[in-house]
């Protein structure tokens, strides 16, 4: 009875195996972490070897505990951006290179200089910034030319590994889309963005759709793991396309709020719209587009509020807070405690505490950081919706769903419902649901997400008496990055 297909997600710390029935119900999952290297200032480094264990390992339990012959397919979810360049053995030549890795930033200037910073966001989709992994090819060209030419191909995690278990050199355009070499209009690698990075076309590997059958898994793999040899590889997304459409976010009138340590919004667009406001992503079910915004600080703020103010728990800060009236009794927070991409893309941007007085106590501070997080993302939202019109349903998942009083602000800050998902592993159901589509359990991936991608647990409402107050506010909030850039710079520059 072939009734499961394994969704995988490689995230940046560890590699999730989770095997999943046609419901979309998680039958089991197995996880295996990874290290994470920084060997310098702004250097952020792994090696694939160990995303490669872990997938053979989080693979082996899942054997182990679900009939392999159960299993119909297997689907990728990945880090996005992180990449490495390997040799005609499949060998990593190089540690791999993170999303979260600064140290492209004198690249951002040059190409964005020496090809127009408009002409790289229009081609790519992507206002340049660090994260791409264009910038860091472009680094390596100066600082490692060798390897870079030595290389036969750069993959991406997907790339990877459907190279090691089917033994073909392709990837998925929602996996590799936010490497920033695509042009986002075709789907096909851009020649001029290739050449920036210092790459030959032919060191790029094959390109095919989201939901594409990549190989079978290999003989040597199914021994090794205890799967069926032969098992369709699915091509999957990025785990940000993909936890979108784990939610439920495949088509238009809806958006998607993942509330982590850093909080990303995405909203489907049917046709392809560039923007510094944000990021447009190669649609994971291969139709459209998804409008993307990302705020760094999210609940790891949050966290640092509570480990700098000394209390004992975001839980007693929180209760505390709840007293505080709206507008935090003048405290206003910019949240960019880890710079700012969207709108702005300055990665010397830094966060601002203002309106403190010798009457504000910590609690102050912790509802302000939550109201500047909404303020920050009201703003986000309101960009992506000038392209795409207003959402019917916004669907949270996150960390920060379980913060009643963050809910509350949300909603009432961004004048609508939130829906609460209850998917805790929403990439890699993502992945599944685009497996399940692929072995014809389902006519598409739209059809596949409304069987498997759980209805919301909860819902969300604006507080209407608030709703007044914080809509005067974000005004004022949406003229403070201007009011301090200056200031941020000349620190900086000191």
């Amino acid at each position: 009875m072939d009734d499961v297909v394994i969704g995988i997600d490689a995230s940046t710390t560890a590699v999730k195996a989770i095997a999943f029935a046609r419901d979309g119900a998680e039958l089991f999952q197995a996880r295996e972490t990874y290290p994470l290297s920084n060997p310098a200032p702004g250097h952020f480094e792994q090696d694939a070897e160990h995303w490669w264990a872990a997938l053979l390992a989080a693979l082996k339990q899942v054997a182990d505990k679900i009939d392999a012959s159960r299993v119909k397919a297997i689907s990728i979810a990945h880090q996005r951006e992180t990449f490495t360049l390997i040799d005609a053995a499949g060998k990593p030549l190089i540690p791999a290179i993170l999303w979260l890795d600064e140290r492209a930033r004198p690249q951002v200037a040059r190409l964005s200089a020496e090809l127009g910073r408009e002409a790289i966001r229009d081609w790519s989709g992507k206002p340049p910034d660090p994260t791409p992994a264009l910038y860091a090819l472009a680094w390596l060209a100066e600082h490692r030319p060798q390897a870079l030419g030595q290389a036969v191909a750069l993959v991406d995690v997907h790339g990877f590994f459907v190279h090691r278990l089917t033994g073909r050199l392709v990837t998925s355009t929602a996996s590799a889309d936010p490497l920033g070499l695509l042009d986002i209009g075709t789907g096909a690698w851009h020649p001029r963005l290739v050449e920036a990075a210092g790459l030959r076309p032919e060191q790029l590997p094959e390109l095919v759709a989201p939901g594409a059958i990549c190989g079978g898994l290999s003989e040597g793999i199914a021994s090794a793991t205890g799967l069926k040899a032969g098992i369709p590889i699915i091509s999957g997304a990025g785990d940000g396309q993909a936890m979108g459409l784990g939610m439920g976010v495949y088509g238009a009138g809806k958006s998607y709020l993942s509330l982590g340590s850093g909080v990303v919004s995405g909203n489907y667009s049917g046709a392809v719209a560039t923007s510094d406001a944000f990021r447009t992503l190669v649609s994971p079910t291969g139709s459209g587009f998804m409008l993307e915004t990302v705020l760094r600080s999210g609940m790891q703020l949050v966290d640092w509020i509570v480990r700098t103010t000394g209390s004992p728990s975001a839980a007693v800060l929180e209760k505390a807070a709840i007293e505080v009236a709206a507008g935090s009794d003048g405290l206003l927070v910019m949240p960019y405690w880890a710079g700012v991409m969207s709108p702005y893309w300055d990665g010397a941007a830094r966060g601002a505490i203002v309106g403190l007085s010798l009457d504000h106590e910590r609690k102050h501070l912790f509802r302000a950081v939550l109201e500047g997080i909404a303020f920050e993302q009201a703003i986000a939202t309101d960009a992506m919706e000038e392209q795409t019109g207003k959402a019917g349903a916004m669907i949270a998942a996150g960390g920060g769903t379980n913060s009643t009083l963050l809910m509350r602000i949300m909603a009432s800050v961004l004048e609508r419902p939130l829906l609460v998902s209850p998917v805790n592993e929403a990439a890699a159901l993502g992945a599944a649901i685009l497996a399940a589509s692929a072995i014809g359990w389902f006519a598409s991936p739209e059809e596949a997400a409304k069987a498997m991608a759980a209805a919301p647990a909860r819902q969300v409402d604006p507080v209407e008496a608030l709703v007044p107050t914080y809509r005067s506010r974000k005004a004022i909030y949406r003229d403070l990055y201007h009011a301090t850039r200056d200031i941020h710079a000349r620190l900086g520059a000191a």
